[in-house]
């Protein structure tokens, strides 16, 4: 069977099965499956789902990443697990690439990272305290990218995520009648200050930045009741880590100072991290080098910045020393990511595949020099 068929049939398996962040059971599962068969050395972890895997021998370790959960969402009208990310197209790529290098000769070793737990954001570091990245120079990613960024046949060596991060918050205030208001804490007056204080957060316009309220709930059934209770939360994201980390502490600060006005309680926790891209220039080198080499000049797309986020670059924030770059592989991807009837050219699977093999491969022939 030829690599390309066999990248179809994998894509169709994950795609058929898939499963939520840290209960890729069955996925792993497949994995050890296929590499077993491949007689691809490997490991698996025993408190944690995700596989990984390395061909060749010396000293020098280039590696890539697939992400393999998928998201919990409505898909025409049944919640269910669904690969509305393109972490199915992920895996299968990773995988075609090794199948086209398995048999080479490369010089060094390449180490195949199947991360579990990208959607929720803590799968990367999961496997960097596994010492997945020990000893890696150089690490690249592969993504999917949706058609109003680039479209098919296109393929770009780097793509410029931002931060993102959510804030969830309780405000305990004090219920009171309708007809007395003054005897309660109505907590629906600072949910609004809270609403109007974050359109009052301003940064220099040339910084890419946003943040507001996803979520308010406040009151039950009764409408002659004044709610002493109330939750909400929000979304905050910026294109540098560091006016992140501002943006952070602005909103921090700014809840903080409602609560004091309003004689309440506000108790917040910050969840779900995911830091910026720190890209390496060396590394979008050799993937531009590896595109062009497969798909040449035509098919060379520019960056793509994009206010969307991913854990990859966990790897970075904890690994400093790593030079890595995601490489974003044009699909006619449509309508969008995480839409749960995404869908998107499938002949880019194998074109993807073909591209990492020759990125990798590049990789360590430049580490060697």
């Amino acid at each position: 069977m030829e690599v390309k068929e066999r990248i179809g049939e994998w894509f169709e398996h994950f795609h058929a099965n898939p499963e939520v962040s840290l209960k890729e059971f069955k996925t792993t599962a497949k994995l050890v499956e296929i590499l077993s068969g491949m007689g691809v050395e490997h490991k698996t972890f025993e408190d944690v789902t995700g596989v990984v895997a390395e061909i060749g021998e010396g000293d020098e370790i280039i590696a890539v990443r697939a992400d393999i959960d998928a998201l919990w969402q409505e898909v025409g009208g049944v919640f269910k697990a669904n690969h509305s990310c393109g972490h199915d197209a992920n895996i299968a790529m990773v995988l075609g690439a090794l199948t086209y290098l398995k048999t080479e000769d490369l010089g060094g070793r390449i180490r195949f990272i199947f991360q579990p737990a990208e959607e929720q954001g803590n799968g990367a570091v999961s496997m960097i305290e596994r010492g997945a990245v020990d000893g890696v120079s150089h690490l690249f990613g592969v993504h999917l990218r949706p058609i109003e960024e680039i479209p098919f046949g296109k393929i770009t060596p780097a793509i410029h995520h931002g931060a993102a991060v959510f804030l969830e918050g309780k405000i305990t205030g004090v219920d009171a009648h309708g007809a007395r208001p003054h005897q309660g804490k109505n907590v629906i007056d600072p949910l609004f200050a809270i609403n109007h204080f974050l359109k009052t957060i301003y940064f220099s316009p040339y910084e890419a930045y946003s943040v507001k309220l996803t979520k308010m709930q406040a009151g039950g059934d009764s409408v002659n009741i004044i709610p002493g209770s109330a939750t909400f939360a929000l979304d905050a994201r910026a294109q540098s880590n560091a006016v992140l980390n501002e943006l952070m502490e602005r909103i921090t600060e700014g809840i903080l100072a409602v609560g004091q006005m309003y004689g309440v309680e506000i108790k917040t926790e910050w969840t779900d991290y995911t830091p910026a891209a720190e890209v390496s220039k060396e590394s979008v080198e050799i993937a531009r080098t590896g595109i062009l080499e497969t798909v040449g000049e035509e098919g060379l797309a520019p960056a793509v910045i994009t206010s969307g986020s991913d854990d990859f670059h966990f790897y970075t924030i904890h690994r400093p020393e790593l030079k890595a770059t995601m490489i974003g592989i044009g699909a006619d991807l449509q309508p969008g990511l995480h839409h749960p009837d995404m869908t998107f050219n499938y002949e880019a699977l194998d074109v993807g595949a073909r591209v990492l093999a020759a990125t990798l491969k590049k990789a360590i022939l430049l580490n060697k020099k």
